[in-house]
């Protein structure tokens, strides 16, 4: 399974475009549906912002039209519309997905960096093989075993980003917990701290434990991702799963709540090299009769 680029950041980038152009020429939605002469009306160009619904290539010509833009700009706007109409690479096991699930994929594929919390379970591009089906057979609990392998293959091969050519950058706070639950047994668990080792050694990830013995902490709430992306427009975004369904947040007052919890996180937990000592003894103790 070859990991593609994703439609999802393409879409974002379309919608908070068109928004851009409408309030840059003082236009209301009505006044947009008025100037398209019948074309589409006003909850229509509402949708198209709110990335409910992508224009087709006609529909967004007339749009460009009214607000006036042309040249490359124009090509630009055309262009990340058929993009964002693409499927994902992941379209073929879209019905094994989570609600909303989708759109973590999509954002993860083109972020240039995941900063995450995790308090039960380790990130998927942390895990090993047999860990992500221990999880996943837990997880979906009815799930018959080829929708399983299915699960597990996708998450397997997300973890590509970590090892391409201009790699994903992951930072992972982890909860002690998550390191002293035996997922799958003491086997499958002693193999996967050690992969956190050997992948916590890769330049681009970084790996901190936060001790049970700290006590309470900012993200007692639950787990949570932040995304960043390579390009300057397409803001931070945060995500949260929840076992039947997930949200992501743009809202810059909350993106930066997250941000600074995240820091706490960081300040609180294990340095990365006493984090790594950490995980080791741990794998060590799996070992011992």
């Amino acid at each position: 399974m070859q990991v593609r680029t994703s439609p999802t950041v393409r879409a974002r980038r379309l919608r908070q475009q068109l928004r851009r152009l409408r309030d840059a020429h003082g236009l209301t939605l009505e006044q947009v549906a008025t100037a398209s002469e019948g074309s589409f009306n006003a909850s229509t160009v509402g949708r198209y912002e709110t990335g409910d619904r992508i224009p087709r290539q006609g529909d967004l010509r007339i749009l460009l039209d009214i607000y006036g833009v042309e040249g490359d700009e124009r090509a630009t706007l055309l262009a990340l519309a058929r993009e964002a109409r693409q499927r994902g690479w992941w379209w073929p096991d879209r019905q094994s997905l989570k609600a909303g699930f989708d759109i973590y994929l999509g954002l993860e594929s083109e972020a240039s960096t995941v900063r995450t919390y995790q308090s039960q379970l380790l990130h998927g591009l942390l895990q090993t093989e047999e860990y992500a089906r221990s999880v996943i057979k837990a997880i979906t609990m009815t799930a018959p075993q080829q929708e399983v392998e299915q699960l597990v293959e996708l998450r397997m091969a997300r973890k590509q980003r970590l090892v391409q050519a201009e790699p994903l950058g992951l930072w992972a706070v982890l909860d002690e917990a998550v390191l002293t639950r035996r997922v799958g047994g003491s086997k499958v668990m002693g193999a996967q701290l050690r992969h956190l080792v050997d992948i916590g050694r890769q330049p681009n990830v970084t790996i901190q434990v936060l001790p049970a013995e700290l006590g309470a902490h900012p993200a007692m709430e639950g787990p949570f991702y932040i995304l960043q992306f390579p390009e300057p427009d397409d803001l931070d975004v945060v995500y949260l799963e929840q076992p039947t369904s997930s949200l992501a947040i743009e809202s810059e007052a909350e993106v930066s709540r997250y941000t600074l919890t995240f820091g706490q996180l960081t300040a609180m937990a294990l340095t990365p090299e006493k984090s790594m000592e950490f995980i080791a003894s741990k794998a060590d103790e799996l070992q011992t009769p």
